[in-house]
C-alpha cells in the first residue's frame, strides 16, 4: 500500500489504501520504513508524505486486532516510534500534504515532518475517548507544546476534531489550501525547495530540533548558528549563492 516515486531530486512516498482510509497495519510500516530508507539512499533533495484518496490516515488498521490479546506497546513503541524517528532524522527538508482524517498515528506522521500542509477540511484531534485508548503517536507532545494544556484535554475528553483551517490558525501547522489545490499546490513549493540549498536547510533543521527537543538558550542556539554557518562557508553552494547574489542573478545551487 505504500508507494515512493524518484523524480527531479524529490521523492513522493503515497499511502494507497484509500478504502481503509489508509490505515497502518505492521506490514504498512514496515513498508513505509522502507520507503524513507530508499528515499535517503537515493539522494533527494526534498521528499513529499501524502495519502490517496479523502483521507491523509485514519490511524492503526484494527480491523483484526483482538483487544483480549492486543500488545499496544509493541505496536507503537517497537515500530511507530522507530519510523518516526527516522523520518524526523530524513536528511532533507520534507513535507506532508494531509487532506480528511489525521488521526493517531496518522497524526504522528505529520508530527514527524518538517513542514504540513492541510486540507482546510482536514480532521485533526483525538478520537481514542469512543476508544477506551489515549492519544498516542506524539499527540499530546504536538497539542500540548501548541494549544496549551487547557485545550489539548478539552480535545482529548471530548473527542471533538478540528478542522485544517483550525489546527493552522491555532498554530499546529503551517498553511491550509483548499482541499482541490492542496497537492498541486504542496508540489509546486516543494520543487521550489529541492532546487535550494540542501546543505543549508539541513543544518537549519537540525538547528530547530535542538532548541524543540533540548530547550537550548539564545546565546547555546546562537553559537550552534555561529558553527553550522562556518561549515556551510566552505561548501560550493556557500560560494555559488554569494556569486549570484553580487552577479544579480537566480543560484543554481547543488545540495
Amino acid at each position: 500500500m505504500i508507494e515512493l516515486s524518484v523524480d527531479n531530486g524529490i521523492a513522493e512516498i503515497v499511502l494507497n489504501a484509500p478504502k481503509k482510509l489508509n490505515s497502518l497495519d505492521e506490514a504498512a510500516l514496515a513498508e513505509l520504513s522502507k520507503a524513507y530508507d530508499d528515499a535517503e539512499a537515493a539522494g533527494v533533495r526534498a521528499l513529499l508524505l501524502r495519502g490517496e484518496g479523502r483521507a491523509f490516515c485514519a490511524g492503526r488498521d484494527i480491523s483484526a486486532v483482538d483487544p483480549a490479546s492486543d500488545d499496544a506497546y509493541a505496536y507503537l513503541g517497537e515500530l511507530v516510534t522507530p519510523l518516526l524517528k527516522k523520518m524526523a532524522a530524513f536528511p532533507a527538508p520534507t513535507f506532508a500534504a494531509a487532506q480528511g482524517a489525521c488521526l493517531g498515528v496518522g497524526l504522528g506522521l505529520l508530527v514527524a515532518t518538517d513542514v504540513v500542509y492541510v486540507a482546510d477540511n482536514a480532521k485533526i484531534g483525538s478520537p481514542f475517548a469512543n476508544l477506551g485508548a489515549t492519544l498516542d503517536s506524539g499527540g499530546h507532545w504536538l497539542f500540548t507544546e501548541r494549544l496549551g494544556a487547557h485545550r489539548t484535554l478539552d480535545l482529548i475528553y471530548t473527542a471533538d476534531l478540528m478542522s485544517g483551517a483550525e489546527a493552522v490558525a491555532a498554530g499546529l501547522f503551517s498553511r491550509a489550501f483548499p482541499a482541490d489545490e492542496l497537492l498541486d499546490s504542496t508540489r509546486t513549493i516543494v520543487e521550489r525547495v529541492a532546487s535550494g540549498a540542501t546543505g543549508a536547510f539541513r543544518a537549519s533543521k537540525e538547528l530547530v530540533a535542538q532548541i524543540r527537543d533540548s530547550r537550548v538558550g539564545l546565546w547555546t542556539a546562537m553559537e550552534a548558528e555561529n558553527t553550522a554557518q562556518g561549515e556551510l562557508c566552505r561548501t560550493r553552494d556557500y560560494a555559488e549563492g554569494f556569486s549570484a547574489f553580487i552577479d544579480k542573478r537566480k543560484p543554481v545551487f547543488e545540495g
